[in-house]
């Protein structure tokens, strides 16, 4: 029952039911990315005659974050590129890495040294610091 509720209300959970029934109504699957993520558009290219291009679309896998969308894929759903990365022969370079998602507000997140939130004792002060003492 929680999952059929999670389904109707929640779009950050994954498609909702109508989302899901659009995609199979008036969508066509273009392809899919290292993450699971099904990218669509409009079936046959067909334009909007609202925005005056293809509507192109991402169902998430799992929980609903831009951040988990890869560069390739985010040129394409945003108008920058016409050919998916799918269609194309993209062999990445020796010095680049590999996409990863937006870690902030998470406890995946980066922790410099020093940082409250980071695991470990704090070091100690090196006295390169004067505090500052009102009324001086």
């Amino acid at each position: 029952m929680k999952n059929f509720l999670l389904r109707v209300f929640t779009w950050w959970n994954g498609a909702t039911f109508g989302t899901l029934r659009t995609t199979r109504r008036y969508g066509e699957l273009v392809g899919e990315d290292q993450f699971g993520n099904r990218y669509y558009r409009t079936r046959n290219g067909k334009k909007d005659p609202t925005i005056g291009v293809e509507r192109r679309w991402v169902i998430y896998n799992g929980y609903a974050e831009a951040s988990n969308v890869p560069p390739g894929w985010n040129g394409w759903l945003h108008n920058t590129v016409a050919v998916p990365p799918s269609e194309e022969n993209y062999v990445a370079r020796e010095w680049e890495m590999p996409h990863e998602a937006n870690l902030t507000g998470t406890p995946g997140a980066y922790r410099p040294q020093g940082s409250t939130l980071s695991t470990g004792q704090r070091p100690p002060a090196t006295g390169d610091y004067e505090a500052w003492v009102p009324g001086n």
